[in-house]
């Protein structure tokens, strides 16, 4: 009788036990689940996990994006030194060399960088590349593809242009980027520069984030030596060196956020961009008018001065003209150098409200604007008729 019961009892605990181990085998299985990545950063491919890193969206941007950017190069002619004609086998002939007249000889230079925004052969820059209008350019691709430029319109009150070149022939296939929303940038997102680094080195792309928005600074091209006063740029740490100039700066997404215009040589990992909300604008004006930029225009090359820069000089925050172009508005008005421009009907001139750029763009030509300037200490305040510019 003790045996029966001893093997009935074995038995139940041996029911017990497997239906334990398979209620066991049950709870890993969907703990299992729990586990499982379920984020966009993990893709299933085949029996791999394939884990989608900051690197990959990189290197994603640089593939769809690169054969979009283009090397803005310049042809110049420059004179050879006399050339000495010696018989290498007369021991005196050095004291008979006779000099030829030197001749002209073309050189090219990569000096910027733009990228396509349309299929018919339409490219954005920075003006400032593209400034001298007595040079021929020329526009090359990725892939070594060169086309001969047809026209250039610059844009008088930023620093872009807009280069035409013909998309027959090599210009099949030309691939327009994406232009992204400028407004909608945050200080810290992801950015990836594009261009012709130190004027040699084509297609570098560099990383950084957006460090800050709303700058204001002074930008040109130690190749061309040209400046401008530029208000409400985009601040990055990604490296923009001499030549990147007029490349496109991009958001992970490979839209492009912003044009590539100056670095800082007063400090490291310091570079600006222009937001590509101004040249979605442009392109509008630029397909309405067919080809003009008409903008209002008063005539002043200037710089602006800081409130803490007004309180060290006590003078007032204001844009501080360092030069009048003869018979300007500004000119014909009777503003003069050294004079600083504090107010534009009512509206004050500083860099918190993105200075004197943006409160002329907002002005149509003929309009009767009220100028207040500070001149030796007193104040005073004159009629300007604001003018017309044509960037074509």
């Amino acid at each position: 009788m003790k045996r029966i019961l001893v093997l009935v009892g074995l038995f139940v605990v041996l029911i017990l036990i497997g239906s334990s181990t398979n209620q066991l085998n049950f709870n890993f299985s969907n703990l299992k689940g729990l586990f499982t990545p379920k984020n966009n950063s993990v893709v299933k491919s085949g029996e791999k996990l394939k884990i989608v890193s900051e690197e990959s969206v990189i290197t994603k941007v640089v593939e769809d994006t690169s054969s979009s950017v283009v090397t803005i190069s310049v042809i110049r002619t420059r004179k050879i030194g006399r050339i000495f004609e010696i018989d290498p086998f007369d021991p005196f002939g050095v004291f008979g060399q006779t000099p030829r007249q030197g001749q002209e000889q073309p050189t090219v230079q990569d000096i910027g960088t733009g990228f396509i925004v349309s299929k018919d052969g339409l490219i954005v820059t920075n003006k400032h590349v593209v400034s001298d209008s007595g040079v021929k350019y020329r526009v090359i691709t990725k892939d070594d593809k060169e086309y001969q430029i047809e026209k250039i319109y610059r844009d008088p009150s930023n620093d872009l242009a807009i280069i035409k070149i013909n998309p027959q022939g090599n210009g099949q296939g030309l691939k327009p980027v994406e232009l992204g929303d400028s407004s909608k940038l945050k200080v810290g997102q992801m950015a990836i520069a594009i261009g012709t680094a130190l004027g040699e080195f084509r297609n570098t792309v560099t990383v950084g984030v957006i460090s800050g928005l709303g700058r204001g600074i002074t930008a040109g091209s130690p190749f061309e030596g040209y400046v401008e006063r530029l208000d409400d740029v985009i601040q990055t740490d990604a490296a923009i060196n001499p030549g990147n100039s007029g490349g496109p700066l991009l958001n992970s997404s490979g839209q492009v956020i912003g044009v590539n215009i100056a670095v800082s040589s007063d400090a490291q990992n310091i570079s600006f961009a222009l937001p590509i909300d101004i040249v979605k604008e442009l392109l509008n004006e630029f397909n309405k008018s067919g080809g003009k930029f008409e903008r209002p225009f008063l005539g002043v090359r200037y710089r602006m001065i800081s409130k803490d820069l007004s309180i060290m000089n006590e003078i007032p925050e204001g844009a501080y003209v360092q030069e009048v172009v003869a018979d300007s508005p500004a000119d014909q008005a009777g503003i003069a150098a050294e004079d600083v421009i504090t107010k534009i009907d009512g509206q004050k001139v500083t860099e918190d409200n993105s200075g004197l750029a943006k409160i002329i763009a907002g002005k149509k030509i003929g309009d009767k604007v009220n100028v207040e300037i500070w001149r030796d200490g007193k104040n005073d305040t004159l009629e300007v008729i604001m003018g017309e510019t044509s960037g074509e």
